[in-house]
C-alpha cells in the first residue's frame, strides 16, 4: 500500500522545485546538484578576487516552516568576519520566515564579498589581531603567554584535483597549549588562508582515566568528529591533530574525508604515535 503525500508535502515539494528551477536558471555553470535525494545543492560565488562556496540542503518542511541548512565555505572568511555574514544571513530568514530565500542568501554573500574588497588592510590587520586575541584569552588572561607553545610538526600535502590537505601535529597537555598551537598556526599567512582547518585532540590529565577531547570542523561539516574518532580508534592521548585544506574549485565529494583522514593518519604514524598503539598492544599479549 503506497503511502500519498500530504497536501502540506506537496505544497513543500512544489516550492522547492520552482526555487530550484530559478535558481538552475540565474546561475547556471555555477549552480550544483548535490544529491538530488537529501536536497543538497551548491552555489559557487565570485566577487573580484574572492571566491565562497555556499552549500545548502533543503529539509522536507521547507520553506513553509524551518530554513535550509547551510554551509559557506571561503578561504577569506575566518572569525569575526564569518560570525557577522552568518547573522547577516540568519536576519534574511527571519525577516522572510515562510518564503524561499536561497537567491537572498547568495546575494548578500555576493554583497558581503564586495563590501570585504572595499573595506580599508587596515581594519582587517586589526580584526585579524583582535581575532587572535580572543581565542587565546580566557576570564581577561592570556593562558599560558609565557610558556613555550608545544612544537608543531607538518607532514606532506596531499592533493586531489586542485584542493590540498596538510596535517599538524603538536604533543599537548592542556586546553591552554591546544589554544597555544592554534595561535601559531594562524601566524603562518599560508595556513591562515585555508579554506578549513580542521582539528582534533584528546588530553589524559595525570591522575584521571577519562580523557578531555574535542574537535572543529571549522565548516567542513564531520571533518572533526571523524578525526576525533581516529584518535579515540587509535587510543593516543594528549596530542592534537589539525588538518589544513585549500580548496581548489573542484568538488571531491566523499573523497575529500579520504584525504582528511589519510592525513590526519600520516602525521600520527611519522610522530610515532600509531606504533606506539601497536606496541601497547604486543605487550598486552605477552602478559
Amino acid at each position: 500500500m503506497q503511502n500519498s503525500l500530504t497536501d502540506t508535502e506537496v505544497l513543500h515539494n512544489s516550492a522547492q522545485t520552482d526555487e530550484i528551477e530559478a535558481l538552475s536558471a540565474i546561475y547556471g555553470t555555477d549552480f550544483h546538484t548535490e544529491n538530488a535525494e537529501t536536497g543538497t545543492y551548491s552555489i559557487d560565488i565570485s566577487e573580484g578576487s574572492l571566491y565562497a562556496l555556499l552549500q545548502v540542503t533543503m529539509p522536507p518542511d521547507y520553506p513553509s516552516e524551518s530554513p535550509p541548512l547551510y554551509m559557506l565555505s571561503a578561504p577569506w572568511l575566518k572569525g569575526l568576519k564569518r560570525q557577522e555574514l552568518c547573522g547577516y544571513l540568519e536576519d534574511i530568514y527571519l525577516e522572510n520566515a515562510g518564503e524561499s530565500i536561497i537567491y537572498l542568501w547568495v546575494e548578500r554573500v555576493r554583497e558581503f564579498m564586495v563590501e570585504e574588497q572595499q573595506r580599508p588592510d587596515e581594519e582587517t590587520e586589526e580584526e585579524e589581531i583582535s581575532i587572535a586575541l580572543e581565542c587565546m584569552a580566557v576570564n581577561g588572561t592570556v593562558e599560558g603567554e609565557s610558556d613555550p607553545c608545544p612544537e608543531i610538526f607538518s607532514g606532506d600535502i596531499i592533493s586531489d584535483r586542485k584542493s590540498h590537505f596538510q596535517p599538524h601535529l603538536a604533543a599537548v597537555t592542556s586546553q591552554a597549549q591546544v589554544r597555544q598551537v592554534l595561535s601559531k598556526l594562524y601566524e603562518n599567512r599560508k595556513i591562515a588562508a585555508a579554506t578549513h582547518n580542521m582539528y582534533a585532540y584528546r588530553l589524559l590529565p595525570p591522575g584521571t582515566s577519562s580523557p578531555i577531547q574535542d574537535c572543529e570542523d571549522d565548516g567542513e561539516d564531520h571533518a572533526g568528529g571523524r578525526m576525533l574518532h581516529l584518535l579515540q580508534i587509535l587510543d593516543v592521548t594528549n596530542v592534537m591533530v589539525v588538518v589544513s585544506r585549500w580548496y581548489g574549485g573542484i568538488h571531491l565529494g566523499p573523497d575529500r574525508f579520504k584525504h582528511i583522514n589519510n592525513a590526519a593518519r600520516q602525521i600520527l604514524d611519522i610522530c610515532g604515535y600509531i606504533k606506539r598503539m601497536e606496541d601497547r598492544g604486543r605487550s598486552k599479549k605477552k602478559k
